[in-house]
């Protein structure tokens, strides 16, 4: 059992409090993409890659030397319209990398290319042109560069130039895949091959073992979610767990370890732990290998792939944490810690991690963004490689942490709260942050942008972990369910209660926000508790309930209309459930809303389609003069282009400033 992690504070932290008032970072420095990033060990630690944003928007991916980082070489250069989101090495000398062109928003908006590391043999992989098709001749393909329904799935850590593609296939009624196949691709050649034969009907998730080989598929189907397995590529699939997606106690797959041992999170006296799976006889082991009391396990293997076997762990609790099951590294990683001291240092491996002459260090803290450092293991020597948002300093952010409070039914809801940098005389305006999902988990203690740039603007930012959300256990998970616009919502109210208790929060000014379901409870709190919450900010936000359910031009599946989001929020042509829609819908109560209200929305959200906004601004307006809709076109689901970013976080802080910290 690994104990949780105590949350540390900086060293300084006492002299940081006391220190003068800083002036604000602007908001550039907080949202734009960061400066340096995809930072990735090649498989043997001879190189390593890092993707540098250029003023303008441009990225720029290069490979250095770790041996010495100041040699490197430039791979490629994208337009200020495109955007690396993801780097993966395919082996020592050949590295891929993903590109989005941010000038169309759509998901599948994808190009896939690899190159060798001093920059040859560039060859593009997969267009995200949805308007690509492929030229045949007969049974062989003369064009050989794949359409937008493929996607990179994973590299195969065996030495080749291949890696797994996950192809996409549609019905002819959801704008979500139905299933999907993997396929293994020549990075050179372009030459592609299936993999896994016949498969376990809508098949959408795969896990591959060590080998590259698919031996794991999950299904979903009307509402059950089904684990099939099969021992070897030929081999007959298996059904290993078939259970209710939603509020089932079945396991959910996770990773191989070495050529059989499948590791699979379950349910151990109420959260998610990890365990090791015996194939033969189709059953967990009795006790997991990790739990950790009050929080569902979330992690990440560390697998040398030289012996195939699993060495450390990944965990994330309240704060991230490394559990090394290797002497050797638990002990690299003490004198990791000992030299870096005001920081959390997450240590990466190559995939020849026992035997690779570096290790890869990340380090960061609720007040410091992420800095890259090579690490050098014969000598102890540190080279920094670059930071990710480098005009943020540490003395200037907010003091973070992580708390539990009682809801007023009694039950326990943790949230983490960031507190303004300097000491404060008194109760300060504040902001409770919505999460959105509502099924997610919402914040960790790290460095944050949002809650950091409200904190130096002066408010104090509390993130409640309501109760529907995950990573706290079933119990929690559960107690939220169809609980929209009720005791999730109330669970709000306590925690800006509870921080006017704490002495943190001036009970005059406090304000809501968030995004998407943050959305939805920003303007349900705004109706409901007007004597709580003084104005709200929200965007890509639901409005209606019943409109997630009958607007057509969502992205949401059948599968998901019809079971998952029945279970979660209600069934719409249950009299019941509709009622309560009713009940609970900003869109039917807006008049009620009479606070400062400001709204941005996407004009391309397929999750949470335009007609939300519009229909409620038209609706609030007519008895609120205090509301502003800003829209956004080529945006989606929340913000993918830097400039849209720091242009909304502009309007919040005009926006807070005027309703919330200078209101009388």
């Amino acid at each position: 059992m690994i104990p949780r992690r105590v949350t540390s504070l900086l060293l300084l932290a006492g002299a940081l409090l006391a220190s003068p008032v800083f002036a604000a970072p602007s908001a550039a420095s907080f949202f734009q993409t960061p400066a340096a990033n995809h930072v990735e060990l090649s498989p043997k630690g001879g190189y390593v890659t890092m993707v540098t944003t250029l003023p303008g928007g441009a990225s720029v991916l290069t490979v250095h030397d770790t041996a010495d980082t100041a040699k490197y070489k430039h791979i490629i250069r994208t337009s200020n319209e495109e955007v690396i989101i993801a780097v993966h090495w395919i082996n020592e000398n050949r590295v891929g990398f993903t590109i989005k062109n941010r000038r169309i928003e759509f998901n599948s908006n994808l190009d896939e290319m690899a190159a060798d590391r001093d920059g040859g043999n560039l060859t593009h992989l997969i267009t995200g042109n949805l308007q690509h098709q492929q030229e045949a001749t007969g049974s062989f393909i003369a064009s050989k560069l794949l359409t937008s329904d493929y996607a990179f799935f994973d590299v195969l850590h065996d030495g080749s130039d291949d890696i797994l593609l996950k192809k996409y296939f549609w019905n002819n009624i959801d704008p979500a895949p139905d299933h999907a196949r993997l396929y293994r691709l020549n990075t050179r050649t372009r030459q592609l091959r299936g993999l896994e034969g016949t498969q376990p009907t809508s098949a959408l998730e795969w896990l591959a073992d060590n080998h590259g080989v698919p031996r794991v598929a999950v299904s979903q189907r009307k509402g059950r979610c089904i684990t099939a397995y099969r021992p070897n590529l030929g081999g007959e699939w298996r059904e290993l767990d078939n259970d209710d997606c939603i509020v089932g106690k079945g396991f959910s797959p996770a990773f191989f370890d070495g050529d059989d041992t499948l590791y699979v999170q379950a349910n151990h006296k109420g959260y998610g732990a990890l365990f090791r799976y015996d194939l033969k006889t189709m059953k967990t082991d009795a006790e997991p290998i990790v739990s950790v009391p009050g929080f569902d396990y979330r992690g990440e293997p560390v697998i040398d792939y030289a012996s195939r076997r699993l060495v450390g762990l990944h965990l994330y609790t309240d704060a991230g944490t490394t559990y090394w099951m290797n002497p050797a590294l638990k002990a690299e990683q003490a004198k990791i810690d000992a030299m870096l001291t005001t920081t959390t240092n997450s240590v990466f491996c190559a995939e020849e991690c026992l035997t690779a002459p570096v290790l890869l260090v990340v380090a960061s803290s609720d007040r410091q963004p992420k800095q890259y450092i090579i690490y050098h293991r014969d000598s102890g020597k540190m080279d920094g490689l670059g930071y990710a948002h480098p005009d943020i300093k540490a003395a200037e952010m907010g003091l973070r942490d992580f708390h539990r409070f009682t809801a007023s039914d009694g039950r326990s809801i943790p949230a983490y709260v960031t507190l303004p940098p300097g000491k404060a005389s008194g109760p300060r305006p504040t902001v409770v942050l919505v999460h959105g999902g509502p099924a997610a988990r919402g914040a960790y203690w790290d460095w944050e942008r949002e809650a950091q740039f409200l904190a130096t603007r002066g408010y104090v930012v509390i993130q409640p972990e309501f109760r529907g959300g995950t990573g706290f256990g079933a119990d929690h998970f559960n107690a939220g369910l169809k609980q929209w616009g009720m005791a999730m919502q109330t669970d709000l109210v306590d925690a800006a209660q509870w921080a006017v208790k704490q002495g943190w929060a001036d009970p005059k000014r406090i304000g809501i926000m968030g995004a998407s379901y943050g959305s939805y409870a920003t303007l349900m709190g705004l109706i409901q508790n007007p004597e709580v919450f003084r104005c709200g900010v929200e965007w890509a936000g639901v409005t209606d309930i019943d409109l997630l359910f009958s607007t057509s031009y969502s992205d949401a599946s059948q599968e998901n209309l019809k079971y998952g989001m029945r279970t979660l929020i209600g069934d719409p042509d249950n009299a019941t459930d509709a009622a309560r829609f009713r009940q609970y819908s900003p869109l039917l109560r807006a008049a009620e809303l009479k606070q400062p209200l400001l709204m941005a929305h996407g004009l391309e959200d397929r999750r949470v389609p335009i007609v939300h906004a519009t229909r409620f601004y038209d609706a609030v307006k007519r008895s609120n003069p205090n509301v502003e809709l800003i829209t956004y076109p080529n945006e989606g689901h929340g913000w993918s282009k830097e400039e849209t970013s720091i242009a909304f976080w502009q309007r919040v802080e005009t926006f807070l400033d005027k309703n919330l910290k200078q209101a009388p």
